[in-house]
């Protein structure tokens, strides 16, 4: 697993291309592992907070509470319109919901905002899997990475 840090360190081309699919846009979508282990797919907010890709939660929501059970999770940027100008980006890997006063203080001094008022989750989100798919021409180009590998380029007529 890798901080978002980590993934721009080692993939200095792709990471700020990625970063832009989710800063264009506030909604994304979320997908997290049921009790029952069938998807749930669920909008949610991004934020870049020091070395990490972060997203938070309304208190009890069904999103916090699969994250909680089983931690793995994929992440789609919105995708705009049928352009697919700037690509399409999804990572995928593990939450981990972000409980230490110490480490969560410092999360809400570097929201955008303020936090919500009253209880929340808040969750670091390591990195897994990144992937970037953009149509350049009359060619579709798929740049994927994991942590500790290049930048895998594959492009498609």
């Amino acid at each position: 697993m890798a901080t978002w840090q980590d993934f721009e360190h080692e993939a200095p081309d792709l990471a700020p291309l990625v970063r832009a699919r989710f800063e264009a846009n506030k909604h994304h979508v979320l997908a997290s592992l049921r009790r029952d282990g069938s998807p749930r797919v669920s909008g949610t907010e991004v934020a870049f907070i020091g070395a990490d890709l972060t997203i938070g939660s309304m208190y009890g929501a069904m999103k916090a509470r699969d994250l909680q059970r089983d931690t793995r999770f994929a992440l789609h940027s919105h995708p705009g319109d049928e352009s697919m100008e700037g690509g399409d980006a999804k990572v995928s890997g593990r939450a981990v919901e972000i409980t230490d006063e110490i480490e969560l203080s410092a999360y809400e001094s570097e929201l955008p905002q303020p936090p919500p008022p009253g209880p929340y989750h808040a969750f670091r989100l390591e990195l897994e899997h990144v992937v970037l798919t953009t149509v350049e021409g009359d060619r579709l180009w798929i740049r994927s990475w994991h942590p500790g590998e290049p930048v895998k380029v594959v492009q498609r007529d």
